[in-house]
């Protein structure tokens, strides 16, 4: 994991400021404060006072939206890498120990995990696949047949414990996929920095 910034703890106390973060964690585009004071329920000025709190925090990032009128530009904001990867490590850590406590394994907590996920389209899966990849910190490119991995929020983990945490992965993508005209494999480690996701279209 990255070094925290000091307030990072602090950021995450507050109830309504993980429901900012949250919001941002799922929306498919960065938001800017009118849009996350809606979501949430919050007046605008509370809302900016916490994405700021979070921004010091590192836990999110802001960047000036292109405008095409004259006037202040909007300020958006989205998830850091550091967030996207402590949430998936959150994420992983509760299926995990909900696929152990029924005596299942790594591939079946991968599964169990899928199921979470609004599932891929079944006729085209890459593209929905790809999203949730992103949302949870792998920073997936798109290729012809192939999904890239260069990021793994579970770099350290995986090196350590390969076997387990490669193994949810691969029962996650299968999971997600299992239903749709296009199952995929994980390919860990092709690179030492780089996973692949194999698309296998299935003959109509």
């Amino acid at each position: 994991m990255t070094d925290l910034a000091p307030d990072y703890h602090a950021a995450l106390a507050s109830p309504s400021r993980r429901q900012v973060l949250e919001a941002l964690r799922v929306s498919p585009e960065p938001l800017d404060a009118t849009a996350v004071a809606a979501r949430v329920g919050l007046h605008v000025t509370t809302a900016r006072f916490h994405l700021d709190q979070l921004a010091a925090a590192g836990l999110i990032h802001r960047r000036s939206a292109p405008e095409r009128r004259r006037g202040r530009p909007r300020v958006l904001y989205a998830p850091t890498v550091t967030a996207r990867a402590d949430d998936a490590r959150d994420q992983m850590i509760d299926v995990l120990a909900a696929a152990l406590a029924d005596g299942g394994d790594a591939a079946h907590a991968g599964r169990r995990w899928a199921a979470a996920f609004e599932p891929p389209d079944a006729a085209d899966p890459a593209p929905g696949l790809v999203g949730i990849l992103d949302g949870l910190g792998f920073d997936p490119e798109p290729e012809a047949g192939v999904i890239r991995l260069p990021t793994c929020p579970f770099r350290g983990a995986t090196r350590r414990h390969p076997d387990v945490v490669c193994a949810v992965h691969r029962g996650l993508v299968e999971g997600l996929t299992a239903s749709t005209s296009t199952p995929a494999r994980l390919l860990p480690f092709v690179e030492p920095e780089l996973c692949l996701v194999a698309l296998e279209r299935q003959p109509a």
